[in-house]
């Protein structure tokens, strides 16, 4: 497998956006993974992502197998907790929940993933995760026992973000959450970007391919959409090739 990371960094340093789908486990049918993946195909998406806060019935595993049977691209777990991680991906993002204050997500996770992912061929790649307050109630913020930064707290942001690039994190998360109702501000996104040497990546919100284009324009290196492709799949027609 060709090296994940080395690859965003190299996007990063020539200028290519790239794009991940957002697959949460407890959210598709595996029935329908191969009719969606038709349209993920067609699209200019470059990565698959999944994961989800929760996975009450423990099918990430399934999903992941099911995934790699319709699509070449990368597979990278984006785990809620220890218990989705599988073999059968491509590589996992490495989180810490820099935003919040909770030691269980800050490393008590990543401590109990670690025997685990010693004996596994995945690729790892340390990632800073920063909520982000989208004006809704997420998933992550329940699980986490942990608050969003206000978008008006830009330096709090700023910082955040560099403590993780200063800690040897390899990307920096900027996430709305599932289902924001609003998105990271450009003009945050910005901010982080002109300061870090690492790729960015941002999601939550996006749900259009304007929107998609500014946070582009903002700096975003790779964006994650995956709410607006589990509720309209036409969502694909306006991201084709």
């Amino acid at each position: 497998m060709v090296n994940i990371y080395q690859n965003i960094l190299s996007a990063k340093n020539e200028g290519k956006k790239l794009l991940a789908v957002l697959i949460d486990p407890e959210k598709i049918d595996i029935k329908n993974i191969p009719s969606f993946f038709e349209k993920v195909q067609l699209s200019i998406a470059t990565h698959i992502f999944v994961g989800g806060s929760t996975d009450k019935n423990n099918e990430t595993e399934i999903i992941v197998s099911a995934i790699k049977k319709v699509t070449q691209l990368p597979v990278i777990l984006f785990p809620g907790d220890v218990s989705q991680i599988t073999n059968k991906a491509d590589g996992i993002l490495f989180l810490s929940l820099l935003s919040g204050r909770n030691p269980e997500y800050l490393i008590e996770q990543q401590v109990k993933a670690a025997p685990i992912l010693n004996k596994s061929t995945l690729e790892i790649i340390p990632t800073g995760y920063i909520l982000i307050d989208g004006e809704t109630a997420t998933a992550t913020q329940r699980v986490s026992n942990t608050k969003p930064i206000a978008q008006k707290n830009t330096t709090l942001i700023l910082n955040t973000a560099l403590a993780g690039q200063f800690s040897g994190k390899k990307l920096i998360y900027l996430e709305a959450g599932s289902g924001a109702t609003v998105a990271v501000n450009k003009h945050i996104i910005t901010l982080v970007q002109r300061n870090l040497n690492i790729p960015l990546i941002v999601g939550g919100g996006i749900n259009s391919k304007k929107q998609l284009v500014e946070a582009y324009n903002a700096g975003a290196d790779l964006i994650v959409i995956g709410t607006a492709f589990e509720k309209d799949e036409s969502f694909f027609e306006e991201l084709k090739k």
